[in-house]
């Protein structure tokens, strides 16, 4: 899909939704992770509806590519369901599209308002804020950890959730 058609389907289909896009260096591990479990989290709770979530790179290193394998093994070890995953690179209209775009590292954060062109509106954020850590998640790619990566994004995601069903 076109970066101009994903827009019009984001802004046409999805109005009135509270979109979030999560974010890492090559959106094939942790930010695709944060994707699909909070997705489950907002499937399981009802929430759909209320919802719109994808995720993308800081990178072009990635691109087109699908989830990484270590993922794809948490995905089905958790039964996560993900669907039709690939890689993209975050633009600076992504910024305007979404009311949230949430990281896991400070060197991606700095990406992020990079491309974004500055951060006026304060919607760039790190996952485990919301858990009251500064710490970073590390990426996978390079520790090999997915499982301490998914207790992490984990723990994010639940804060993150409580913290918007709260402003529901």
């Amino acid at each position: 899909m076109d970066k101009k058609r994903r827009f019009e389907k984001i802004r046409d289909e999805k109005p009135g939704k509270i979109k979030i896009l999560m974010v890492c260096h090559g959106n094939i591990c942790r930010s695709p992770m944060a994707q699909f479990v909070l997705q489950q989290m907002v499937d399981e709770r009802g929430l759909t509806a209320q919802f719109y979530i994808d995720s993308a790179a800081t990178s072009t290193e990635e691109i087109g590519n699908g989830i990484h394998y270590g993922t794809m093994d948490i995905f089905r070890k958790y039964h996560i369901p993900c669907t039709g995953h690939r890689a993209r690179q975050m633009t600076r209209r992504d910024y305007d599209e979404y009311d949230y775009l949430i990281d896991m590292d400070d060197a991606n954060i700095r990406n992020m308002t990079r491309i974004a062109g500055g951060d006026p509106q304060h919607k760039i954020h790190k996952l485990l804020e919301y858990a009251g850590s500064s710490r970073a998640i590390a990426d996978p790619w390079y520790t090999g950890e997915f499982e301490i990566t998914y207790a992490d994004v984990l723990e994010g995601c639940r804060a993150f959730l409580e913290y918007l069903e709260a402003r529901l």
